[in-house]
């Protein structure tokens, strides 16, 4: 996937959110089940077979996050892990957040 061989570049207030045909665009690249929340935020949920399997992939999750400096809200539970990710210097939508969601749906298949 082309947007996880890119790096996340810093964000400032003054970042334009990604709204219409460009939000589209990247969704559509991105797809594989990440869901919008309108044009706020970026959702998706993975499934695992038990709780041990579901900690590791965040763990892997929080490296790359470390290395992007670029950090997903997640949400661990018995054989899932939710993650929401948006830009919180705009309040919304950037290319870093598509970029991210790709590096973790590559984690999810590794």
């Amino acid at each position: 996937m082309e947007l996880a061989k890119r790096q996340c570049a810093p964000c400032r207030a003054d970042t334009p959110r990604l709204a219409g045909d460009r939000l589209a665009a990247l969704h559509a690249e991105l797809g594989r089940g990440w869901e919008l929340d309108g044009e706020a935020r970026l959702r998706k949920t993975f499934r695992f077979p038990d709780f041990a399997t579901a900690l590791a992939f965040v763990n892997r999750i929080g490296d790359v996050a470390e290395r992007e400096q670029h950090h997903p809200d997640i949400l661990l539970r018995w054989g899932a892990v939710a993650v929401e990710i948006w830009t919180h210097a705009i309040d919304g939508l950037s290319d870093n957040d598509f970029i991210l969601a790709a590096k973790i749906e590559e984690l999810a298949g590794a």
